[in-house]
């Protein structure tokens, strides 16, 4: 069945799914790892920031447009384009000049495609590909020479999970099989795109401590450590790689995590700022109020419910 979500969903530890790195939330039933999304940029949220999970993952733009990067590269996309996401892989999805797109999120794991024992098919192909060892473009857009049929089976797809008849299990693998090896034979190369592995696996250092640790006070030097590199390299390396500073990066992230719990909680407006690392209530209302436009106060009861 179709699942649409049109909200975030918050732990009670106050962590947001969509503000993590690491997704750690249930994309996937265990008996059948294939699930189905709807969102809408900005109405459900401003934006997806940058975060991996261990299904692979197709976004299909429905309506509107937008923007969506796999390993830090940022792609323009409109409605009927499509961009698939390896597991693993590094990915945000964002609005741009201010429209709106509206997308689908198809997400699966690879494991939905094994046989058991020894699989020709999973060691060649779907794991490489699931993966992303083999250089596959995001990107699928109309020049694509598969692009009308892999369009055609995710209209297919969509049918299956809205129906739901008996036995469309099988037809969903079946879909998804023909679709990796369309993006195997017909699919755009990556190689041209490919980002440095070794600057994306320090990133992801980076983003993964931010994560456990934005409430506290985080230093260069401390993370620069985590990264062994020297403080002024880390500098650079961060500015260079993700197009902002490292201290502005890093309040933006408590400022965004902040907003989701300004709507998920009726936790006091001082509480929220101290949990999301801001020890001066009128510094995190002057900063929140550069970003947003508004105050918290303002943000919570013009976009709560």
């Amino acid at each position: 069945m179709k699942n649409i979500e049109n909200r975030e969903q918050t732990a009670n530890t106050g962590k947001i799914p969509y503000g993590s790195y690491r997704e750690h939330k249930k994309h996937t039933p265990d008996d059948f790892p294939y699930n189905t999304y709807i969102c809408t940029i900005p109405l459900d949220f401003s934006s997806v920031k940058i975060h991996w999970h261990e299904e692979a993952e197709f976004i299909i733009v429905k309506k509107g447009e937008g923007t969506v990067s796999v390993d830090l590269m940022e792609y323009e996309v409109k409605a009927g384009d499509m961009v698939f996401v390896p597991s693993g892989k590094l990915h945000s999805i964002g609005q741009k000049s201010g429209a709106s797109m509206e997308y689908e999120n198809i997400i699966f794991k690879s494991s939905l495609l094994y046989s058991a024992g020894e699989d020709v098919c999973r060691k060649n192909y779907i794991d490489p590909i699931c993966g992303g060892e083999i250089p596959i473009a995001p990107l699928i857009e109309s020049r694509i020479p598969c692009y009308g049929e892999i369009s055609r089976l995710v209209a297919r797809l969509d049918k299956l999970c809205g129906e739901r008849k008996n036995g469309y299990q099988l037809a969903v693998k079946g879909c998804l099989f023909q679709i990796m090896y369309l993006l195997l034979t017909e699919g755009g190369t990556g190689e041209e795109k490919k980002t440095n592995e070794r600057s994306l696996q320090k990133l992801k250092i980076i983003l993964s401590y931010i994560e456990e640790n934005y409430q506290k006070q985080i230093s260069i030097e401390e993370i620069s450590r985590r990264c062994f590199y020297s403080k002024s390299y880390f500098m650079r390396f961060f500015k260079e790689t993700m197009g902002l500073s490292f201290v502005e990066y890093l309040n933006n992230y408590r400022l965004d995590t902040a907003a989701k719990l300004l709507l998920a909680s009726g936790e006091n407006i001082l509480n929220i700022a101290s949990e999301c690392g801001f020890e001066n209530l009128s510094y995190f209302n002057r900063r929140f109020k550069k970003r947003f436009g508004i105050t918290p106060g303002e943000y919570r009861k013009k976009r709560g419910n």
